[in-house]
């Protein structure tokens, strides 16, 4: 187990409310130990454990949100 911190540029939000709902779903996923997303910077970071969880997979929580995130 390592915990990972990994930023990515987030696409196509709006507003802050596309932020904070982005930033509540990856919250909740199991193995994410803290995710911020920022509508500003169009940026997240996102702190999980690469054992339970891929960045793939980050990336297609929040592809099936609408939104794009590219590992910076």
């Amino acid at each position: 187990m390592a915990i990972v911190k990994k930023q990515f540029d987030v696409g196509g939000m709006h507003c802050g409310s596309c932020a904070a709902g982005i930033q509540m779903v990856l919250s909740t996923q199991d193995g994410i130990k803290n995710a911020s997303v920022s509508w500003d910077t169009k940026s997240g970071e996102v702190e999980f454990d690469d054992s339970k969880v891929t960045v793939e997979q980050i990336q297609k929580s929040v592809s099936e949100l609408g939104y794009s995130a590219t590992p910076k």
